[in-house]
């Protein structure tokens, strides 16, 4: 069955003017990557091409045609020189407190879509710039991709031509209740509670050195000790983050980084599907903060088994908070560098043919 994108055009394929109306040349601005990642798409995938654009009063005094067609022509010749057709242009011209079924985000325009039983609503997607745009999306009962200062063109190509990078394990034992969500591909968003301010402080390092968008919740038996909250939040963590690889077709696969103040932390892992770790840090210290110092190694051995990972960790200093965070920051960065994706040179990292 045939796959849809559904594409809106003001804010999506141009900027949008001030005024909201693209009614002259000298109004149009493609957005930046628009031409090579829609065009990538065009290329590499067969999704069909629908534009769904609200194009509120057109024909009115306020919006003639005559000034809306030859810049809508333009744009869309202008596309069409860089190999982007599109299979269906729905256009509605309603204002928005006309209520009406065919205006963006109801799914009035799109119906024959929807009900024919032809295509994969499912496993289609809108693409556009408006918290309207995920509710017509939501309407249809598809996915939706919006365009945002984080999520680029680029990002939106990447994520339908080898999907989201996402996953979320819940685990839960007599012991801890943990509930991660992992987004590979974010901006460093971090909402972490384990109950233990100083683990909290290190998993957020991850997250934002590694622009990995990461939700941690874990409710432990910490009256016992710290012991299960930190191993089994490490193998839910490396669960999540082998579940959003995916095939790992495409990523770097390995990483590695980085001095922090008196110390020198040395990182360096692999996705290759063997879990080692190396270990070769010594802590003096009982506890940083409310950390048992005896868990740095039993972390990142459980995070390197549930993560399918080679991981190679040495740090050497005097400062025993810099030490354990600058190894914590260097997985961020190693992390950050492994398993960056180029889907133009969409192949498994190995000689093998299998990871």
């Amino acid at each position: 069955m045939k796959k849809i994108l559904f594409i809106d055009r003001d804010g999506t394929l141009v900027e949008e003017p001030f005024d909201e109306q693209v009614d002259a040349l000298d109004k149009i601005t493609f957005k930046p990557g628009v031409f090579r990642w829609l065009g990538f798409l065009k290329e590499r995938t067969d999704f069909l091409f629908v534009m769904v654009s609200n194009q509120d009063g057109l024909g009115t005094k306020s919006f003639p045609e005559d000034t809306f067609w030859p810049a809508h022509n333009f744009i869309l010749n202008t596309l069409k020189g860089e190999g982007i057709e599109f299979d269906d242009i729905l256009i509605d011209s309603h204002f928005p407190e006309d209520n009406a079924p065919t205006r963006k985000p109801e799914i009035g325009l799109v119906k024959k879509y929807i009900e024919s039983g032809e295509y994969d609503i499912a496993n289609s997607y809108v693409i556009g710039d408006r918290e309207t745009d995920a509710q017509f999306a939501r309407n249809i009962g598809c996915k939706s991709l919006i365009l945002t200062d984080d999520m680029t063109w680029k990002q939106i190509a990447e994520n339908i031509f080898d999907g989201e990078r996402i996953a979320n394990v819940k685990r839960a034992t007599k012991e801890t209740d943990i509930d991660v969500s992992v987004a590979l591909d974010g901006t460093g968003k971090c909402d972490i509670n384990t109950g233990l301010g100083f683990f909290d402080h290190m998993l957020e390092q991850i997250g934002k050195h590694g622009m990995i968008d990461l939700k941690i919740r874990c409710n432990g038996d910490l009256n016992v000790d710290e012991h299960h909250t930190i191993e089994d939040t490490a193998l839910a963590l490396g669960q999540c983050i082998h579940n959003a690889l995916g095939t790992k077709r495409g990523i770097e696969r390995y990483g590695f980084a980085l001095p922090m103040d008196d110390c020198n932390a040395h990182v360096c892992l692999d996705f290759g599907g063997r879990p080692w770790l190396v270990w070769e840090a010594e802590f003096k210290r009982e506890k940083i903060g409310d950390m048992p110092t005896e868990m740095f190694f039993h972390f990142f051995k459980s995070l390197s088994d549930a993560a399918h990972m080679n991981l190679y960790i040495h740090a050497e200093g005097t400062n025993e908070h810099h030490k354990i965070e600058g190894i914590f920051k260097a997985l961020a960065r190693a992390l950050r560098q492994a398993v960056r994706r180029d889907i133009y040179n969409y192949q498994l990292p190995s000689t093998k043919g299998m990871l």
